[in-house]
C-alpha cells in the first residue's frame, strides 16, 4: 500500500480484522496496533520525508502465540544505518526544544518488541520483530 495516511489507516485496520479472524488475542492485538501505527508513521514521515510517497509491505505470521513481522520501504536509511535507541528523557533534565527525534515512538516499538532488527537492503529498509503476549 501507499505510504499516505489514508492507506496506512486502511491498512492497518485489515491487519487487525484479519488477525482478530485468527483469534489472535485482544491485549496482543492492541501492542501491535500501537507498533504497527508507529512503524508506519515513521515511514510516512521520515523515509518518504523527500520523496513521493513509495510503498510499504507488510508481512505478519504467526511463530506460537507471537506474531512475526516484517516491514519493507523503499526510502530514505535510518540515520546511521542503525535503530534509533528510543530512550525516554527525563522532563526535569531535559528543555521540551531539546529533545531529540527518535525518542518516545522507538522507546514504544522497543519496550513492546523481541527481535528488533534494522537491515538496509539494496535500495529499501527492513524492520522486523516478534510480539507476543505479555
Amino acid at each position: 500500500f501507499p505510504a499516505e495516511l489514508p492507506a496506512v489507516r486502511r491498512a492497518l485496520s485489515g491487519i487487525i480484522c484479519a488477525l482478530r479472524a485468527r483469534h489472535v488475542p485482544d491485549d496482543v492485538l492492541h501492542r501491535f496496533e500501537l507498533v504497527l501505527a508507529e512503524v508506519f508513521n515513521n515511514i510516512v514521515e521520515h523515509a518518504y520525508a523527500n520523496d513521493s510517497p513509495g510503498p510499504i509491505r507488510v508481512a505478519v505470521g504467526m511463530a506460537g502465540p507471537a506474531l512475526n513481522v516484517r516491514v519493507r520501504d523503499e526510502g530514505a536509511p535510518m540515520p546511521g544505518n542503525k535503530l534509533p535507541l528510543g530512550r525516554i528523557y527525563d522532563h526535569d533534565e531535559t528543555a521540551v526544544g531539546n529533545l531529540p527525534e527518535g525518542g518516545f515512538g522507538w522507546f514504544l516499538i522497543r519496550s513492546a518488541t523481541t527481535g528488533l532488527q534494522y537491515r538496509r537492503r539494496g535500495e529499501g529498509n527492513e524492520l522486523s520483530f516478534l510480539l507476543g503476549p505479555a
